[in-house]
């Protein structure tokens, strides 16, 4: 029971369990039967490359870190403005009520259709993004972001043509809601992904939260309708950024590399590594731009090879592409399994404990923030206040920091708290290090949920002002921010081959949960009139216990990773 985790009962060696670094002073054995692997000695501490990058100069990992890095912020600010798509009628409620001549219930709904469309689009990509990669959904989200937003400008007073263009405009987003974070499991390795993992989820959510405070006085000087056409004219800058700097990330390696996937019944037949030092082959080390080294010497110590083979050092390695042929939309399958399967896949994960609490601890705190956004909008534009577009929207500065907070504790707490129980675990490396994240999301995303409910009352009554609402608010998304870091993390280093489906699996039930939130809420508050203390402590109340089920995730994590690992409920239900 290596800090207070339970072993798994059957198996030694459970699918993501990886050794992460070890003794410099020792050879470092990843497990048993060995031969040598790659890592970074870059560092005070060596760090074993997980998964091991191949001899293959287009495996993603091979690139060098800026060309890494360039794709990611390439990809995550096109996601920026994507998911500004999402609030962006939220400074604008009243403005298109009058403009509409509809009620406000319907203007929140145009909101929820997007959100609709972006659960849709991401059951729909799941399996071409496994099939043939990520790089042709990445271009066509674009270009069709492109095409919607342009559409929802020119909408004219057509309202059933704008919930049209709002559910394209989010089947739009889904690919980078969906693949953006599992693209950094093909990118990073894993001591890499904490704090790029951080940016992301906060270009994906946080980002969002600055669109209200421009989109108020764009909409005042130049019109509403201006908001869908910079998202669009944004949206084509990008696009040849896009085209340009983002590859296909998918690549398809042999098994062996996987250090993080190899189990009892795949290591008598798979790779068996060990990074030697002393007298023996050097181990391989990364080069001073990132990426590893390419040198051959010393290299078939570096090559994994199968225990009863002989060694693969003899074998050529692949021609690296060309930047003209890296352009192409498709360069291969990367799996040979069926689309229909595929398409059906993160279903039977709803039944399994660790991507059901993954979509409960991130899917809750953004629809308790979709909720929040109307009851803004109700409270702030009418009495006491009575603000106007600008006003409401330079509110959601708070939300803003907020997301920013979320993404400075997340990116400094996520890998620094891994390294630091790895260490104090004999170098052993457990997913379930990732879920202490949880602790700041919980005190953070509960304290916001409490304060808002009690001080939003307050300003009927005038005890408070309009200060304290946003600031529990900012705290609130700041949760929201680091448990969308946990998840993604916990999810990413231990089911690595299941991300994307538990990529959408989280995209399936945060949208259609917030759709709902979006259609039912808002009229129930106000037919019952019930004042908001009561409803947020419910509310933070259903956080905070889900928030504490990351306990015994924490200590029964890797049991429930054995036992699905065993009993495959993909294999079960006909999907695998």
């Amino acid at each position: 029971m290596g800090m207070w985790i339970l072993e798994d009962k059957v198996l030694d060696r459970v699918p993501g369990t990886t050794r992460y670094f070890d003794d410099p002073e020792r050879p470092q054995y990843a497990a048993d039967g060995v031969h040598g692997l790659k890592c970074d000695t870059s560092g005070p501490v060596p760090i074993i490359l997980v998964p091991q990058p191949s001899d293959d100069p287009n495996d993603p990992l091979n690139w060098s870190l800026l060309k890494r890095d360039a794709i990611t912020l390439t990809l995550s600010l096109t996601a920026i403005f994507a998911t500004a798509l999402g609030p962006i009628l939220a400074a604008n409620t009243i403005t298109l009520t009058f403009w509409y001549v509809t009620s406000f219930s319907r203007v929140a709904q145009l909101t929820g259709y997007y959100l609709l469309g972006v659960g849709i689009g991401g059951i729909i990509f799941v399996p071409s993004g496994r099939i043939w990669g990520k790089r042709h959904l990445f271009l066509g989200g674009t270009m069709l972001l492109i095409v919607s937003s342009a559409w929802a400008g020119g909408s004219g007073k057509n309202y059933l043509s704008m919930v049209f263009a709002r559910i394209f405009q989010g089947i739009a987003t889904a690919p980078f809601e969906a693949f953006v974070n599992a693209a950094m499991g093909d990118l990073y390795f894993v001591h890499e992904r904490g704090i790029r993992m951080a940016f992301t989820n906060l270009a994906v959510f946080g980002g969002a939260f600055f669109t209200p405070i421009l989109v108020g006085k764009i909409t005042s000087t130049i019109m509403w309708w201006w908001t869908f056409y910079l998202v669009a004219i944004f949206c084509a800058a990008c696009l040849p950024a896009v085209y340009l700097l983002c590859p296909e990330t998918a690549f398809r390696r042999d098994s062996s590399l996987n250090l993080d996937m190899i189990d009892d019944r795949t290591k008598a037949t798979h790779v068996a590594p060990v990074v030697t030092n002393g007298n023996e082959d050097d181990p391989e080390k990364l080069a001073s731009d990132g990426s590893p080294s390419t040198s051959q010497e010393g290299n078939s110590a570096a090559i994994p090879t199968p225990s009863n083979g002989p060694p693969t050092a003899s074998k050529s390695v692949p021609v690296k592409a060309s930047w003209r042929q890296s352009l192409a939309l498709f360069n291969g399958r990367k799996t040979d399994e069926s689309f229909w399967k595929l398409l059906l896949r993160p279903f039977p994960l709803f039944l399994q404990p660790a991507f059901f609490w993954a979509c409960l601890i991130q899917g809750l705190l953004i629809g308790w923030t979709v909720f929040i956004g109307v009851m803004l909008a109700e409270f702030f534009l009418s009495t006491p206040y009575w603000w106007d577009e600008v006003q409401t929207g330079y509110a959601y500065t708070a939300p803003f920091v907020g997301a920013i907070l979320g993404f400075v504790i997340a990116g400094s707490l996520s890998d620094w708290t891994a390294k630091f129980m790895t260490k104090r675990n004999g170098g052993i490396y457990e997913p379930e290090f990732r879920l202490l994240l949880v602790i700041p999301q919980m005190i953070f995303g509960c304290a916001g949920l409490y304060g808002w409910g009690i001080t939003v009352d307050g300003i009927v009554t005038r005890r408070y002002t309009y200060i304290p609402p946003l600031i529990f608010f900012a705290l609130e998304v700041a949760g929201m921010v680091i448990g969308a870091v946990a998840s993604s993390l916990y999810i990413v280093d231990a089911y690595r081959d299941l991300a994307i489906e538990g990529f959408t699996c989280m995209i399936i039930f945060k949208n259609i949960f917030s759709f709902a939130l979006t259609f039912k809420a808002y009229d129930w508050f106000i037919e019952n009139r019930t004042k908001a203390t009561p409803v947020f402590n419910a509310l933070g109340s259903v956080q905070l216990v889900v928030s504490l089920a990351a306990i015994p995730m924490y200590i029964y994590g890797k049991r429930i990773r054995g036992f699905y690992h065993r009993h495959d409920l993909l294999a079960i239900f006909g999907v695998r």
